[in-house]
């Protein structure tokens, strides 16, 4: 480049650059400071792209002892700022610069890269390399941020940043490794997809205020992201679209604590598969939009909807099948409106309240150690009776098992009893009438000393009959005293014997109420014998 071709702010920006000192071309009137008046900027503002490009490609040696930069304030940038495949080695700090073309620095090599309070028509960073930060903090992108493949070896701080390529992707960040945080918080908005499948963060992942706008499509992509410590989607959040993490990893904990996600009809937030060390909060005003869900996902440590709202009622509103959980606390702002699905889930301590149970569940296969807080088997019993799915066996099975556990061996009868009430319900009428008659005898065996009691009922009333109808003796000649009671009771024995029913032979029809009472002797003797064998047992 001509040197003597330089206008006057080039000419300052050049014999700034060897002493990496800072060029302001801003002007006495602050209004028209601002960037988005740079189109009425004059002569004395304007800085062709074309002498950026001279002096990071080494046009201009530094001073002995002095670290050159490309320090400018205040500058309207016209032509192409094209460091494509560039080996750049000094930084370049833009402050309040507007651009009348989007840079390209695809796959450049580039020391730190400051462009604050800018504004520009898009950024093409596509494999670019940065080492140190690329620090955008307060500018204004329009037509896209490319930095698919790129890698920044310090910080990415886009706090403050408007990204807006509407119906687009306003962030394109495809496999992009930041060695350290990345900042996309105070204010953070975004018109258009943000894109960071595949991504890799070694520190932190902030969206901590941030606002996504991408309605009907994703507001954050973000699938197979990789993220070493903690991810921050709280502090007032809010995202118009879905946001998809399926297949991620979060290497400490992720907070939605407060987030507002809408994407109606659809998943709002996508969370399948998901792996987070710690814990997940999606808590204290956290209010979806359509379904959330952790489907096969797996947390450490607690799942935290303490508070949440959850509103997709066509479908499920909160999918956790196949979760696996440390512990689950499902305690709603109020009950979710849809269904919530925890089939095969398994879930070490399961939190949650009556007062807030959906309408609809899905409990097929889920397994826990506990649940909290300790309900009666027969609250427990309207929280598995409102499985969409009808009569299964192993919720019940599993909530029996829980009680025993927990040494609650009646309630634990009575939802075996229950299961067996409700199995019924399935069943051909053949069965049912023989299940309806186990469960008014012996409760299915799981009352067994209600066949006590018919074999108490069933002692007195062979007593009173034969009382009045005193059967025949069997030999004629052998007159043995004849007691009705013991008579009775030496029907009902099914082992042993009194001396009575050997001595004794009723006709007619009272030897079919004898033989009846032999019949149901046996069947309820076996009944009581097997409960209070049960019962021995356990203690």
């Amino acid at each position: 480049m001509n040197v003597d071709d330089l206008t006057p702010p080039e000419r300052l920006l050049w014999e700034a650059f060897p002493r990496g000192e800072a060029v302001d071309l801003a002007g006495p009137d602050t209004a028209l400071n601002d960037v988005a008046y740079a189109a009425r900027w004059g002569p004395e503002r304007i800085v062709r792209a074309e002498v950026l490009v001279a002096l990071l490609a080494g046009a201009a040696e530094p001073e002995p002892g002095q670290v050159a930069a490309v320090r400018l304030s205040g500058a309207r940038i016209t032509g192409s700022l094209n460091l494509g495949h560039a080996q750049v080695g000094v930084p370049l700090a833009l402050t309040r610069c507007a651009f009348d073309e989007a840079p390209h620095l695809y796959w450049a090599s580039m020391s730190s890269i400051h462009l604050m309070r800018c504004r520009l028509p898009g950024l093409v960073a596509s494999g670019t390399r940065v080492d140190g930060h690329l620090w955008l903090e307060g500018s204004r992108i329009d037509g896209g941020l490319w930095l698919d493949g790129a890698h920044i070896t310090g910080i990415l701080n886009m706090s403050g940043v408007q990204l807006a390529n509407p119906g687009g992707d306003a962030l394109l960040a495809d496999r992009l490794t930041v060695d350290a945080n990345v900042y996309c918080d105070r204010g953070f908005t975004a018109n258009g997809e943000v894109r960071l499948p595949g991504a890799r963060v070694g520190g932190q992942l902030i969206f901590r205020e941030a606002h996504l706008h991408n309605e009907g499509g994703a507001a954050l992509y973000a699938s197979r992201l990789d993220v070493a410590a903690n991810v921050f989607c709280d502090g007032g959040f809010t995202a118009n679209g879905a946001v998809r993490l399926r297949g991620a990893r979060v290497g400490g904990y992720l907070s939605f604590v407060g987030a507002r996600i809408t994407h109606p009809g659809q998943t709002a937030l996508n969370a399948d598969d998901l792996t987070v060390e710690t814990d997940v909060y999606c808590s204290d005003g956290f209010a979806v939009e359509g379904e959330v869900s952790f489907a096969g996902a797996r947390v450490t440590g607690q799942l935290n909807l303490r508070g949440a709202v959850l509103s997709h009622e066509a479908g499920t509103a909160l999918s956790l099948q196949r979760l696996q959980a440390e512990e689950v606390l499902l305690r709603p702002a109020e009950a979710p409106r849809g269904t919530v699905d925890l089939s095969y889930a398994k879930i070490s301590v399961l939190r949650d309240e009556a007062a807030t149970w959906p309408g609809r569940l899905q409990l097929d296969g889920l397994q826990y150690e506990n649940l909290e807080p300790p309900m009666s088997a027969r609250e427990r019993l309207a929280w598995l009776r409102r499985d969409t799915d009808g009569y299964q066996p192993q919720p019940y099975e599993r909530l029996a098992q829980t009680y025993r556990v927990l040494g609650l061996d009646a309630d634990g009868r009575s939802v075996l009893l229950a299961k067996a009430r409700d199995r019924r319900q399935t069943q051909g009428l053949p069965r049912k009438v023989v299940g309806w008659f186990q469960d008014v005898l012996v409760g299915y065996g799981y009352r067994p000393f209600r066949a006590a009691s018919w074999l108490a009922g069933l002692l007195a009333f062979g007593t009173i009959v034969f009382t009045l109808h005193k059967p025949d003796v069997l030999d004629d000649g052998h007159h043995p005293h004849f007691n009705a009671f013991l008579y009775t009771l030496d029907l009902l024995l099914p082992i042993g014997t009194l001396g009575q029913e050997v001595e004794y032979a009723p006709k007619g029809v009272y030897q079919w109420i004898a033989d009846f009472l032999v019949v149901a002797g046996l069947l309820l003797g076996l009944t009581v014998a097997a409960g209070a064998t049960r019962a021995l047992s356990r203690e």
